[in-house]
């Protein structure tokens, strides 16, 4: 008896098969519903770049005005490989996560001494960039040079996991190299990357963490969560850091009329930018003795006429800070940094100049405000 034929596969991508349903109702989707945003008006790949960098864990309201203000400060590659990193650093001020401005910045400076000015047209090369890895490799590849490069972050992790119903964690080794092929299946075809684009507009504004609009949804005829009745449920989320509570000091050292800032590594938390000197106290340490501690150790200074001015909160990613804040007076002695790369006594005007990250704003607005 002969054996019964069996259907062939659909190749990836074809308009009969899930993935190439799923991809026209994307683009259709994409191009009659998709924000109006800056960068969705150019294919300029230095554009698609620095929006692709502001938007790593911003969110696009925030993205807008500095897009705008970067761009007309440093409007070609060769522009931000000739600035200066701190004129770069204080424009970033403000977006936060400040390693994306120094890999901007050092990026830059490849281009222009190694590539000719040119930003690379493929994802390989693209990665070959300071700061720049597989999902920015992969954004600008596709949107600015029009390749068929995959790309997974956050919005396209969710999306893709409610779609395929796919149960790893996105964060384990599995779950990305699951995520990472299905959105190479995906983006295989024509108009690669508007259907990037819209993947990740899709998981910004329908398929979001919590209470989807799935009735909206473009892919919903095909999505394995929405089927199984909880697609919140899905991407399975794994466990979180816990957040740790940190208490600090810092303190305006003030000498003839100039205050001490300090610059921080370029490397770590808010690397490359200014700061007040002092540091985190130990367990039950008074914050009175800690100041005292921290500035001798590191920045060499013995200081009196010690005032109080108050205590600000910040939380991080990971920590929940409160600082304490002082003013004091330090009229002998040489700066000797640990843990600092450079300092500078400057005016009250220059510091408030200074590229700083939010927490150090919010101490020098308590101090200011103390001495109104």
């Amino acid at each position: 008896m002969a054996k019964a034929a069996q259907a062939t596969p659909a190749k990836p991508g074809r308009s009969g098969s899930p993935t190439g349903r799923a991809r026209g109702a994307l683009l259709r989707w994409y191009r009659r519903a998709r924000r109006d945003l800056p960068w969705r008006h150019t294919n300029d790949p230095y554009r698609v770049w620095i929006s692709e960098a502001m938007l790593q864990q911003t969110r696009v309201e925030t993205v807008i005005p500095y897009y705008h203000r970067f761009l007309d400060r440093f409007p070609d590659v060769a522009a931000l490989a000739g600035a200066e990193l701190d004129d770069v650093l204080g424009a970033w001020q403000g977006l936060g996560y400040y390693s994306r401005a120094r890999n901007l910045k050092r990026a830059a400076e490849h281009v222009v001494e190694c590539c000719g000015g040119e930003l690379p047209d493929t994802a390989d090369a693209l990665r070959e960039l300071p700061g720049v890895g597989r999902y920015t490799a992969g954004a600008v590849a596709s949107i600015a040079f029009d390749r068929p490069e995959p790309i997974v972050d956050g919005n396209v992790a969710r999306v893709l996991s409610r779609l395929h119903g796919l149960t790893e964690d996105p964060k384990s080794r599995a779950g990305q190299k699951r995520l990472w092929e299905e959105a190479e299946r995906l983006v295989r075809g024509r108009s690669p990357g508007d259907l990037n684009q819209a993947l990740m507009e899709l998981g910004a504004t329908v398929c979001t963490p919590r209470s989807p609009e799935c009735p909206r949804c473009p892919v919903r005829a095909d999505c394995v969560a929405l089927r199984g009745g909880d697609p919140e449920a899905l991407p399975a989320g794994g466990k979180r850091p816990k957040v740790r509570d940190i208490t600090a000091v810092a303190a305006l050292v003030e000498r003839r009329g100039r205050v001490l800032a300090v610059r921080r590594p370029e490397t770590g938390l808010l690397g490359g930018l200014w700061d007040l000197p002092g540091g985190d106290l130990t367990a039950s340490e008074d914050p009175d003795a800690g100041l005292e501690r921290t500035l001798r150790e590191r920045v060499g200074l013995e200081v009196g006429a010690v005032e109080p001015i108050g205590a600000v909160r910040h939380v991080f990613t990971h920590r929940r800070l409160s600082l304490h804040v002082y003013r004091c007076r330090a009229d002998a002695g040489r700066v000797r940094l640990d843990g600092f790369d450079s300092h500078r006594w400057v005016t009250d005007k220059a510091l408030a100049a200074l590229p700083a990250g939010n927490l150090t704003r919010k101490a020098l607005a308590l101090a200011e405000a103390k001495a109104s």
